[in-house]
């Protein structure tokens, strides 16, 4: 070998060695889409992407605002997001193609786990004289940010009922419905989230509120049997300041989703670690609606496929897996 060639094989392994631990540390980066400020997704997604940029060898996984579930299930089956947070009602209505005045189908969606029962909460001043949902004809009602599951739940609710064009409706967030009522710019307000909500006790420290029951217009008008997936619950009492009394309410499972295109292993790992005992503790003291997380329930409210990489997961923890969840 004369000394050209020598002096070419040395440079070629010393390029080799030298891409060898750029290799090892790239990192796979995932974007987690969240929520609006002030809600409850926003603390999850928050709260498990920075557990698991933290914890997983090679992987960051950055937390998206957003403005909730529906702008999540577009998002990452679109792959402009990687993991989400999405309703149960709004993944199995999107796969089917029956969102409200949306007919694609988000079959890229895939379910991971379930996190928490989000409630229905319709909030008014006490001394406002609204004491039925069906006092709200011709009321200002802020029903969430638009895009949310919030309120595209209160549009299916309130559509139920012959209400939603009867309102003057108004696309909020929460913190900024909280202050809105308290300034008498709104009379009701609609938060479709775990309870205790902060912008619910927001609005309970500054005014005395009441809670209206869902529950008895919802079967009056058939919402239930046309909406399967939602479920009875009851708020209890003193949940809020001034409100001594349990609140019949609905609710629907917030999901942890992954995009298909998301690596199988990669969700694998990210449920065991969230799910592990150190991961559950770490998740209640991110939000304490999340003492609904376990095993046992790991896929409770799921109608709708399941990640392959979360298949593996729950097979492995014996948890019986349906059939519509494949």
């Amino acid at each position: 070998m004369n000394r050209k060639n020598a002096v070419l094989v040395v440079l070629s392994l010393v390029l080799a060695l030298t891409l060898v631990p750029l290799v090892a540390v790239a990192k796979d980066r995932l974007a987690f889409s969240g929520g609006p400020e002030g809600g409850t997704f926003q603390y999850f997604s928050n709260g498990i992407a920075t557990r698991l940029s933290k914890n997983l060898p090679n992987v960051e996984v950055s937390n998206m605002a957003s403005a909730g579930s529906l702008e999540n299930l577009r998002r990452v089956n679109s792959g402009d997001a990687d993991f989400g947070i999405v309703y149960s009602g709004d993944t199995y209505l999107g796969r089917n193609g029956k969102l409200t005045q949306d007919t694609r189908k988000y079959r890229n969606v895939l379910a991971m786990a379930y996190l928490y029962g989000a409630p229905a909460h319709l909030i008014v001043k006490a001394d406002s004289g609204i004491n039925k949902v069906t006092d709200l004809e011709g009321k200002r009602v802020a029903v969430g940010g638009p895009g949310s599951g919030a309120a595209g739940a209160a549009q299916r609710y309130f559509t139920a009922l012959g209400l939603w064009d009867k309102m003057k409706v108004e696309f909020l967030g929460y913190s900024k419905a909280a202050s809105a009522l308290g300034d008498n710019l709104i009379d009701a307000m609609w938060v479709f989230a775990g309870y205790p909500n902060s912008s619910v006790i927001q609005a309970a420290a500054s005014n005395k509120i009441k809670l209206l029951d869902v529950v008895e217009a919802g079967k009056k008008a058939g919402f239930f049997d046309e909406y399967p997936f939602y479920t009875e619950l009851t708020i209890p009492a003193n949940t809020y300041s001034g409100v001594d009394s349990p609140t019949p309410s609905f609710q629907d499972s917030a999901l942890w989703v992954a995009g298909k295109h998301v690596k199988k292993d990669i969700v694998t790992k990210a449920l065991e670690d969230i799910y592990s005992k150190e991961g559950l503790a770490y998740m209640v003291k991110v939000k304490s609606t999340a003492k609904a997380m376990s095993i046992q329930s790991g896929l409770s409210g799921v109608v709708t496929p399941v990640h392959p990489g979360a298949l593996a997961f729950w097979e492995d923890k014996g948890l019986p897996v349906k059939p519509e969840q494949k």
